[in-house]
């Protein structure tokens, strides 16, 4: 008499066994078909293939992986490394041969960097041309192998310095000594620097803004179809993690500069901190506080008496401002909060700048300067007889001290 197998489960139960059995991934679902065939035991395999709509060589592969889980080839992975349809360049090499004697012609390299290659085709492109020579392919093939090569699109990285300064190194040691020991001692750390100039009203911006309907801007940046210009002097505090800008719309100037500071600290900087006996400046060595000009050093001067207490100047290298901390950890954030927005006015501007934040705590103060400065300004013969400035025996050029009196 044939062996006959009785089912040991009732209509409900085979109902979920196939609800679970489709809810799981391939692999899975013959190794959990496995389990079930071996609790029936003699006759398990046949039942479970029939309840299931699976082969029993499934069923018996399944068992064959439960008895060497803990030394699973697959892993994390469906299928064994290697399973799947191989890709069609492999399938058919012919292809790959055309595709190399398209590349031969069409691709082109460093001149000082014999890994770097490139080509100016679009995947598209390339696959028209190798379509051309009798081998059909299709441009995503033809873009996977160029992934699978390392030719993928990138941008120009700046990265290379414009020159090289000898006591580069040295200086940011120095610095780096400064930055400890004034805030072991509880005084104040700003980086200060003003941010490129932005044009007010209908004019392009780089970036983009999630919006109903893109913005519309003039089809030319001439500046006089500007309504005016936003000068952004910022002064950063790294310990606080809090940013300042104070709105210019005359000139950047080293006047400007420290009015600029002057109104921070004034109502900002000195009630958090109350008992600072000196202020350390982390700034570039251009612009409006060059290191070698001496109006600004007559402008820092006034600046520190008028605020009562002494300011050390430490400057960053030439070629080096974008590791001044308010170059990546602020105006990097106004950018992004500013991209894509037409800044059409300064009330406007001042309100979406106010914005800026990370979710690290970055916050953001903005003030408005209206002074009108003025530009081409000498140091004066008193200030130069009398230099209220103490300059450092280390690199002096770069690191001062303007005292208040």
């Amino acid at each position: 008499m044939a062996f006959e197998f009785h089912s040991p489960y009732n209509g409900r139960t085979e109902e979920r066994i196939r609800k679970v059995y489709h809810s799981l991934s391939e692999k899975d679902r013959r190794r959990y078909a496995a389990i079930e065939a071996e609790k029936l035991g003699h006759g398990g395999i046949t039942y479970i293939a029939g309840l299931l709509d699976c082969s029993e060589h499934t069923i018996r592969r399944g068992l064959g992986e439960l008895d060497h889980l803990e030394h699973d080839p697959a892993g994390d992975q469906q299928r064994l490394p290697g399973g799947g349809r191989k890709p069609k360049i492999e399938q058919e090499p012919e292809i790959e041969d055309n595709l190399y004697s398209v590349l031969d012609v069409h691709l082109g390299g460093h001149p000082d960097d014999p890994e770097i290659v490139w080509t100016h085709l679009s995947p598209e492109a390339i696959a028209e041309r190798v379509t051309e020579l009798g081998t059909p392919v299709s441009g995503p093939t033809i873009a996977d192998w160029l992934h699978d090569h390392n030719l993928r699109r990138r941008k120009i990285k700046k990265s290379i310095p414009g020159g090289h300064t000898p006591d580069r190194d040295e200086q940011f040691v120095y610095i780096d000594s400064l930055r400890q020991g004034f805030r072991a001692a509880g005084n104040p750390i700003f980086s200060i620097d003003t941010k490129a100039k932005e044009h007010l009203g209908t004019m392009f911006r780089d970036g983009r803004a999630c919006s109903s309907a893109p913005f519309q801007a003039f089809d030319h940046d001439y500046p006089s179809w500007s309504d005016g210009v936003l000068i952004p002097h910022g002064i950063y505090d790294p310990v606080r993690n809090h940013g300042h800008l104070n709105l210019g719309t005359s000139h950047d100037t080293s006047e400007f500069a420290c009015d600029s500071f002057r109104w921070f600290w004034q109502r900002i900087g000195r009630y958090h901190y109350p008992r600072a006996t000196k202020i350390l400046w982390l700034c570039d060595g251009g612009g409006s506080n060059s290191c070698r000009h001496w109006i600004f050093k007559q402008d820092l001067g006034r600046l520190a008496t008028a605020i009562g207490l002494p300011i050390r100047v430490a400057h960053y290298p030439a070629y080096c401002s974008k590791y001044n901390p308010i170059e990546r950890r602020f105006f990097s954030q106004v950018t992004r909060t500013c991209s894509g927005v037409l800044l059409k006015s300064i009330s406007f501007a001042m309100e979406q700048m106010r914005k800026t934040a990370t979710s690290t705590g970055l916050s953001t103060t903005v003030h408005w300067i209206k002074r009108e400065y003025e530009t081409k300004r000498k140091a004066t013969v008193e200030f130069m007889q009398n230099m209220p400035i103490k300059f450092d025996n280390i690199l002096p050029l770069w690191n001062y001290t303007a005292t208040a009196r």
